[in-house]
């Protein structure tokens, strides 16, 4: 299809010189020329020039040469023109925009993973969505699940190729790269209510990462989407999904937007509004005043639902251990974890504290 994408344009050029204008594979074959009896053959000197240069931009003895821009690791196309004078040199810049740019135009019109990352990315109109879907014979009105893979510390473009391996149904999932460090898996469901099997998926995806690239990786899931304009809303989910979850389940690989809880509440508030908050909270003494200790006592607490004596078994202490704990938490904060009230109030203020931590880059 590339071949008649160029050759379109050189068509068109044609008529502006009586210099021969083609394009060349990386092999060095020529695949579109304004001389049609030159498709076909090899051009010996693009093979042996291409091998000692760096530049995009070169010439021969015979040839000016201009790769063309692509999304491989290394070039697929170069346009030539005849000559190597400063106006060969020209319409081989020439000829080369005018050949990306059809060939970016044509594939945003008919591949269908260039549509979806538009359509994520913001960049196609809510109208022209349903026009696109039509063109490119897209069902519409499927549900989707949108899976944001980030990888931690160091990335490697072998992520995207091992992710595109596991989903081989390049017709209906889809899998972008949209930045260094962030793939989008768009993946068609059987039914809305899958949101266990996506995080099932989410951790399957972190491990086969992890052990064939041994690469950490998180995943962030947005809500199910019913239609395709739905689809960049639940990429921003996914994304909320990670940033919350870094925050509040930084332990977690895999986190769903639905399962956020308060959360994604407080990671929505103004920071003046949380500091507001904390004060009006703790009265008498700031939640720095509480060691180390006592905050893994409280947070062991909350995890056995306010239960003394099966927290105190947890802990391997005495009951009245923990309740004398307990007192002094009251004593220096003003609540009592053991009334569902201020043990509520005391829960959202540490979230909170996380917030405020996070948003200033120190550690709880």
């Amino acid at each position: 299809m590339s071949s008649r994408i160029f050759q379109g344009v050189i068509v068109q050029m044609k008529e502006a010189t009586d210099r021969c204008i083609g394009v060349v594979d990386e092999q060095g074959f020529v695949i579109a020329s304004s001389e049609l009896a030159t498709i076909g053959s090899k051009l010996d000197d693009f093979s042996a020039a291409v091998a000692d240069t760096q530049e995009a931009l070169f010439t021969t003895t015979e040839r000016t040469y201009k790769i063309l821009a692509g999304s491989a690791a290394r070039f697929e196309y170069a346009v030539f023109v005849e000559g190597t004078d400063s106006i060969s040199r020209g319409i081989c810049i020439l000829a080369a925009i005018g050949m990306n740019e059809a060939s970016t135009n044509f594939e945003e019109k008919h591949n269908k993973a260039a549509f979806v990352k538009n359509i994520i990315s913001d960049n196609i109109l809510p109208g022209d969505v349903y026009v696109r879907a039509k063109e490119l014979h897209f069902t519409t009105d499927v549900p989707r699940a949108v899976l944001l893979i980030r990888q931690l510390n160091n990335t490697d473009i072998a992520v995207l190729e091992h992710v595109q391996n596991r989903f081989p149904d390049r017709q209906h999932d889809f899998v972008l790269s949209v930045s260094e460090s962030d793939i989008v898996v768009i993946k068609e469901l059987a039914s809305e209510d899958a949101s266990d099997e996506m995080c099932a998926l989410g951790e399957e995806l972190v491990k086969s990462i992890r052990d064939a690239l041994h690469i950490e990786t998180v995943v962030g899931i947005g809500t199910t989407a019913r239609h395709l304009r739905e689809l960049a809303d639940r990429y921003k989910e996914a994304q909320v999904a990670i940033d919350v979850g870094k925050i509040f389940e930084n332990d977690r690989p895999v986190i769903h937007y639905e399962n956020l809880g308060i959360g994604r509440i407080i990671y929505q508030l103004p920071v003046t509004l949380c500091e507001m908050f904390l004060s009006e909270a703790f009265k008498k003494n700031p939640i720095e005043a509480l060691d180390e200790d006592t905050l893994d006592t409280i947070n062991r607490f909350f995890e056995n639902n306010l239960n003394v004596s099966e927290t105190a078994r947890k802990l391997y202490v005495h009951r009245n251990t923990l309740v004398y704990r307990l007192e002094k938490v009251k004593k220096i904060t003003g609540l009592d974890l053991r009334e569902f009230e201020d043990a509520i109030l005391f829960k959202v203020a540490v979230m909170v504290k996380q917030y405020l931590n996070s948003q200033n880059g120190n550690k709880f």
